[in-house]
């Protein structure tokens, strides 16, 4: 990364650390960042929504477009891009969790999280409103446990606006293809007696 972004990105780290940290933040940001960790927060919601008629077809969305982000994000670019993180690079005391051991950008944690608000937001404003500031609070928290730089969530968040977007649209369709065969073949095996 250019200097002068690095600088920027330590400049709003070493901002949070010296005049946000405090016991009671501590706490809930550690417990926001680990539900956030490997997607489990979204993975359950999308199993919830798989036994819900009205929200199946969002749940294997979400699931589906994990999968692209787990893929393009922590698979391709993180080793691509093969960013240092800032612990690594400027070492605090006092972590609030364990140091990765996998490169910074994009973080995994900020990719995921809004690919499933984003998601959720495309089938349930109701729904996708609060799992948009779930994603952010959970966004944040990589910069409070000092963990990503900004621009890696920065980055994380332009990435997850196509691969949710594409990736709910593919779903869909392929969903639906699959629904009309079917429905088709249930009716051919089942004909309508005339009387």
């Amino acid at each position: 990364m250019p200097d002068f972004i690095q600088a920027f990105d330590f400049s709003v780290l070493d901002f949070i650390q010296q005049n946000m940290r405090c016991g009671a933040l501590d706490v809930v940001f550690t417990i926001i960042t680990y539900l956030g960790s490997g997607g489990i927060l979204w993975i359950a919601a999308a199993v919830c929504m798989l036994f819900t008629k009205k929200y199946r077809r969002c749940g294997i969305a979400v699931l589906v477009c994990l999968l692209l982000g787990l893929f393009f994000g922590n698979l391709i670019l993180k080793h691509i891009v093969a960013r240092a993180r800032p612990c690594w690079l400027k070492p605090i005391s006092g972590m609030l969790v364990a140091v990765p051991t996998d490169f910074s950008f994009p973080s995994g944690h900020t990719l995921s999280s809004f690919i499933a608000a984003i998601v959720i937001f495309r089938h349930s404003r109701r729904l996708g409103i609060p799992a948009l500031v779930v994603a952010a609070l959970i966004a944040f928290s990589r910069l409070y446990v000092y963990v990503h730089f900004p621009t890696d969530l920065l980055g994380a968040m332009i990435l997850a606006v196509p691969l949710a977007i594409f990736g709910d649209i593919l779903t869909q369709r392929v969903v639906s293809a699959i629904s009309r065969r079917w429905e088709s073949r249930l009716n051919s095996q089942n004909p309508t007696m005339k009387p």
